[in-house]
């Protein structure tokens, strides 16, 4: 067992799920798209939380913990810090809560936006809060919500060969706070949401369907991607605790792919 680590017995034996760093107190994870991070229902899908459960059982037998700090949506891919100690998660709470972690989103969008760099300061509210909505968790930009500021960034321009050559645009965002659905959100108040997404993007029908159906070639057709476009592709604590995770394979495929006219920004 020289030279091998308890990290690298640990990725072999994960097939749904990269672990890039591990000490004592946390483990970081790369998740996939469509992996549930905590159940939702009580049956039995599939959750990160629960093969971190399976993974660690050693460390939960002497006293260790599973504390997912940063939650990502289903479908939204990218690094995700757990901790493994009482400890490590009042930490890491206590950063999140004085907004001293660091988060970094690569997400590709519908059409170029007009600028290269913004700052979204536009409160988030629960729709149905204020309006009917379909969809209880559906969140809008209302003045009567809680404070929420995106910084976004435009990374490349592109075109793809579809019949009408749709234009699209890679950003990079960093949510200066922790709201829900806050990057999707105010990417469609600014008229560019994240190309896949059922919810915030052309239809909110679409969802609904969704639900109803599973994937089809007609959702297929309306929104392009299977799942949204939206990764976490860094966090940020300190200069040691710096993790970074690559654009996933399926957004670099989808990207990259007939995508003739890309112009880089930055």
């Amino acid at each position: 067992m020289s030279g091998i680590t308890l990290t690298d017995i640990h990725a072999r034996e994960r097939r749904d799920f990269k672990i890039i760093d591990e000490t004592d107190d946390y483990i970081i994870v790369d998740k996939p798209p469509l992996l549930l991070v905590h159940p939702t229902k009580p049956n039995d899908a599939t959750t990160l939380w629960a093969e971190l459960r399976q993974l660690l059982a050693f460390e939960i037998a002497s006293g260790g913990q599973v504390s997912i700090v940063n939650r990502l949506d289903r479908e939204t891919s990218g690094i995700v810090l757990v901790a493994k100690t009482t400890a490590a998660a009042r930490e890491f709470g206590l950063l999140m809560q004085s907004r001293r972690v660091n988060k970094e989103y690569q997400a590709i969008v519908w059409g170029w936006p007009e600028w290269e760099t913004k700052i979204v300061d536009a409160p988030i509210i629960r729709q149905g809060e204020i309006a009917m909505s379909k969809i209880y968790l559906k969140q809008t930009v209302d003045p009567r919500g809680a404070e929420a500021v995106t910084d976004f960034c435009v990374v490349k321009r592109f075109q793809k060969l579809t019949p009408n050559g749709e234009s699209f645009s890679l950003l990079k965002a960093q949510p200066l706070s922790g709201r829900t659905h806050q990057i999707r959100v105010h990417l469609a108040s600014l008229g560019h949401p994240i190309v896949g997404d059922k919810i915030y993007g052309p239809d909110e029908n679409l969802y609904l369907r969704f639900i109803e159906t599973g994937w089809t070639d007609e959702l297929a057709h309306k929104l392009l991607l299977e799942r949204h476009a939206l990764h976490a592709s860094r966090l940020r604590i300190d200069e040691r605790r710096n993790w970074a995770s690559p654009l996933p394979k399926d957004l670099c495929d989808w990207l990259y792919r007939g995508s003739p006219a890309a112009s880089t920004t930055h």
